[in-house]
C-alpha cells in the first residue's frame, strides 16, 4: 500500500481542535474586552497588579508571560491613560514598581466583569464534571507536549 493510498483521518487531529478553538475562544475575549474598553494584555497586566500590589516590571513580566520590552511598550501606554504609575523601587534603584490608579481600579473592575460573563459564556450548557474532566485531559495534553520525545 502506497502512502497515498492510505485513508485520510476521520477528525481532526487533536492538535488542529484545539488550536482552532483557541483562535476563536482568544478571539471572542479579545472583542469581549475591547468593548469593555480594553484588552487581554492591559487584562493580564492589571490581574497581575492587583493581586502583587507595587510589583515590579520584571516581576509583572513573569506574571503575565511577557518579555520586558514588550510589557514596557503596554505599561507605557495605560500610563499615558492614566491606569498606572510607575516609581523607582526603593529597594533597588534600577527597578521599577508599578501601582494602580484609582482609573486603573475602575479598569480593572470593568474588565473583571468583562472577563467573568465571557467565562459564564464558556461555561453554558457545560456541567461541572464535564469542566473537571476537561482541565484534566487539557493537564495531560501540556505534559505530553512538554516531555522529551520518545
Amino acid at each position: 500500500m502506497t502512502d497515498d493510498s492510505l485513508p485520510g483521518p476521520t477528525e481532526p487531529p487533536i492538535g488542529r481542535a484545539l488550536w482552532d478553538a483557541v483562535t476563536v475562544i482568544a478571539r471572542r475575549f479579545e472583542e469581549t474586552l475591547a468593548a469593555a474598553g480594553g484588552s487581554r494584555s492591559m487584562w493580564w497586566i492589571l490581574l497581575a497588579l492587583v493581586r502583587d500590589p507595587g510589583a515590579t516590571q520584571r516581576e509583572i513580566a513573569g506574571a503575565v508571560g511577557i518579555k520586558d520590552a514588550t510589557l514596557t511598550h503596554h505599561l507605557a501606554g495605560m500610563e499615558d491613560s492614566g491606569l498606572i504609575v510607575r516609581r523607582r523601587c526603593e529597594r533597588n534603584r534600577r527597578a521599577h514598581t508599578i501601582e494602580l490608579t484609582t482609573e486603573g481600579h475602575a479598569a480593572f473592575r470593568r474588565l473583571q466583569q468583562a472577563a467573568l460573563g465571557f467565562d459564564r459564556q464558556l461555561r453554558g450548557g457545560v456541567s461541572a464534571e464535564e469542566l473537571r474532566v476537561l482541565r484534566d485531559v487539557l493537564d495531560r495534553l501540556v505534559a505530553n507536549a512538554t516531555r522529551p520525545p520518545e
